[in-house]
């Protein structure tokens, strides 16, 4: 465990298979964190939505409402002061994913149905974006070979991407860093992680761009 000081409370987010889950796993080993993670092999509609998003995509942000609420009891019901976690997910991706796959009518009765499970969400000491172009994107959901994510196509990626750049558009609820880890590799180049680690370091304020390539450095 590595005993700089980073924020306790870290959130990372991202396209699907942009690295989320790995950085957590990594900073999380490093750091001596909690970690929270999404879970989402245990979203039993998950596999049906990717293959027909307009039958599926209701139960299964449903499915996700549910996890956060138990994710959110488990992990943020203690002081955060005494905890230190990071997480592979901002509790607001669900209403982002919801708006982009649901009809507005669904999308009138997640906001009521996500009400009664949890109206508030515990804010990162830093939020992280990692930012990649869909096909890159593309490139890494089949390379890591998921059998339900076999059917994601690169239209829908282009789609979720445009919804992430809207939402941090205008994001000032916490620190954001965003981080281009288009040509990055941290999982298996300790160069790459410990740039990102370098960043971890500083005290984030505000918003803060950076761009992960060699040339940075």
């Amino acid at each position: 465990m590595q005993e700089d000081i980073i924020p306790n409370y870290i959130a990372i987010e991202g396209p699907i298979g942009v690295g989320k889950t790995s950085l957590s796993r990594k900073i999380a080993m490093d750091f001596g964190h909690e970690l929270c993670l999404e879970e989402s092999d245990d979203n039993p509609f998950l596999k049906s939505f990717y293959k027909d998003k307009q039958n599926y995509a209701f139960a299964s942000q449903l499915h996700f409402v549910m996890q956060r609420a138990h994710q959110i009891n488990i992990y943020f019901s203690d002081d955060l002061i005494q905890r230190k976690i990071v997480a592979d997910f901002m509790f607001q991706k669900e209403d982002l994913f919801a708006e982009l796959n649901l009809t507005k009518d669904e999308f009138k009765i997640f906001k009521e149905v996500k009400s009664k499970f949890y109206q508030t969400h515990p804010k990162p000491d830093l939020l992280i974006y990692l930012q990649a172009t869909p096909e890159r994107v593309l490139e890494r959901v089949n390379k890591r070979a998921r059998s339900y994510e076999d059917h994601v196509a690169l239209e829908y990626l282009e789609r979720l991407c445009e919804a992430y750049t809207d939402f941090f558009f205008d994001y000032s609820e916490t620190p954001l860093l965003v981080l281009d880890v288009n040509d990055v590799d941290f999982v298996s180049s300790d160069t790459d992680y410990n740039k990102v680690v370098e960043c971890l370091k500083r005290e984030i304020t505000g918003r803060e761009f950076v761009n992960l390539t060699p040339s940075f450095f």
